[in-house]
């Protein structure tokens, strides 16, 4: 799986600079970020000053909330704290939003504006096991998070 990673990234860093519209590349990323290391699903949210929205995501279901205040969630305690946050157990963790039942565990990776810093996105990642993400896992994340910050207006 491994041997995944660096291809991923740049084609994640090919994707962003395309002519494709925004909703295409940003649901092609998603699933570039989901296939290589298997995921359950993954879904990329923009970050307004009230809101998260989501803009992207696997599959054909949308989450079940596609979009919720700023202050709700993993995402926005993501956003709040302004680093990622990693929670193996969501069953143990009173601010996850349920995304889909069969969710175990779920990483919220920021993506940040280059002129000031502020948050502008999120990339969610949800497995079906928990106690799922390693440190390999974080590692391949923030990097996406790199790859993908020309994505966010």
């Amino acid at each position: 799986m491994q041997s995944k990673i660096q291809p991923t990234l740049e084609r994640l860093r090919s994707l962003v600079s395309s002519r494709t519209d925004r909703a295409a590349k940003a649901r092609e990323a998603a699933e570039l970020v989901r296939a290589a290391r298997d995921y359950h699903w993954v879904g990329l949210y923009d970050v307004t000053s009230k809101e998260i929205v989501a803009i992207a995501w696997t599959g054909v279901n949308a989450p079940a909330f596609p979009r919720f205040p700023i202050t709700r969630g993993l995402n926005g305690a993501a956003v709040a704290s302004r680093q990622c946050v990693v929670v193996q157990d969501v069953a143990r963790d009173s601010r996850y939003l349920t995304t889909f039942g069969s969710t175990r565990a779920e990483a919220i990776f920021v993506v940040a504006s280059p002129i000031d810093g502020h948050i502008i996105g999120t990339i969610d990642v949800e497995s079906d096991r928990p106690n799922a993400f390693t440190p390999e896992d974080e590692v391949f994340l923030h990097s996406c998070a790199e790859a993908l910050r020309s994505l966010w207006p």
